[in-house]
């Protein structure tokens, strides 16, 4: 910043109509905020924390926001209650992304993110940490036995939820992976999923049940979850090509193996519990988190 005190006369001269603009000019500068013109946003005045994503940032285009791996996300407000309750909103299945959005602040570094880059693993480390910087770690829910059918309620402490062990890319900030079908042999380019992609299947899925396309009630979640995933096949990128090949000559076993390799690839948060039944005493070590209204909305 310019000092102006440095190229003004002594206090008793007069200064000259050049000096006079050019000291109202510095003094108009020094009294403006410096700004940081490569941050897209404004810091956010409510308090917030850190979110770390499973990715690690490994996933994502080198410059890229989220390529630091982490996500500011601010504490949930009656603002965000609003939203919860939104009747609209759980209608259309938009509830708790409207929530989410709305509690990112950027990347903890100055700079907004695209919600739809997600990939839904980190997504999903997002929606646990908005639960508990909303309503605390414990979560209650209740758990349905698989054996004896009955119902009881369970304390899950939401904090202790771990990421999944899974394959880090030795090429990192590429979301691009090649995998060889054991069946047919053929090599695959693919993709994992985005906030975005899984927009796009739910539009899909939308449009072909309004149209009536396909056999009845068959919800072809799968072929287009894979038709999305597919890049290449044998460096094939014809759109036609790849989802013909979904269709009719992806053989089951290599779908299986395929979606196995996905397992140890897709970085995300584990959410199994372990489960014992009061009832009966049944054990299982990987039941599945239950996601009810209450996730987001506790009992007052």
């Amino acid at each position: 910043m310019a000092k102006v005190t440095d190229e003004y006369p002594i206090k008793g001269q007069e200064l000259t109509d050049e000096q006079l603009k050019a000291k109202a000019t510095a003094e108009a500068l020094a009294a403006q905020p410096e700004k940081n013109q490569s941050k897209e946003f404004k810091q956010s005045k409510f308090p917030s924390e850190i979110v770390e994503l499973p990715s690690k940032g490994l996933l994502y285009p080198e410059g890229s926001a989220l390529a630091t791996g982490k996500v500011e996300m601010k504490y949930m407000t009656a603002k965000e209650e609003d939203i919860l309750t939104s009747q609209n909103l759980i209608k259309n299945g938009t509830v708790i992304d409207t929530l989410l959005r709305s509690l990112i602040v950027g990347n903890g570094e100055g700079y907004a993110i695209n919600y739809n880059d997600l990939l839904v693993g980190d997504k999903n480390a997002i929606m646990i940490a908005a639960r508990i910087l909303g309503y605390g770690s414990e979560y209650p829910c209740d758990i349905t036995c698989p054996s004896c059918g009955a119902k009881s309620r369970h304390t899950v402490n939401l904090a202790e939820l771990e990421n999944k062990p899974w394959t880090e890319p030795t090429n990192p900030h590429t979301n691009e992976f090649d995998f060889t079908l054991p069946a047919s042999k053929r090599n695959l380019t693919f993709k994992l999923l985005t906030h975005g992609d899984e927009k796009a299947i739910d539009t899909d899925a939308k449009r072909m049940k309004k149209k009536k396309l396909g056999a009845q009630g068959v919800s072809y979640e799968l072929t287009s979850r894979l038709k999305r995933m597919i890049i290449a096949i044998d460096g094939e990128t014809d759109r036609n090509k790849i989802n013909n090949f979904v269709d009719n000559e992806f053989l089951s076993r290599d779908s299986l193996a395929f979606r196995q390799n996905l397992e140890n690839i897709n970085p995300d948060v584990d959410m199994t519990i372990y489960f014992e039944c009061p009832e009966c005493g049944h054990e299982q070590a990987d039941m599945t988190l239950p996601m009810n209204v209450n996730f987001f909305w506790p009992r007052a």
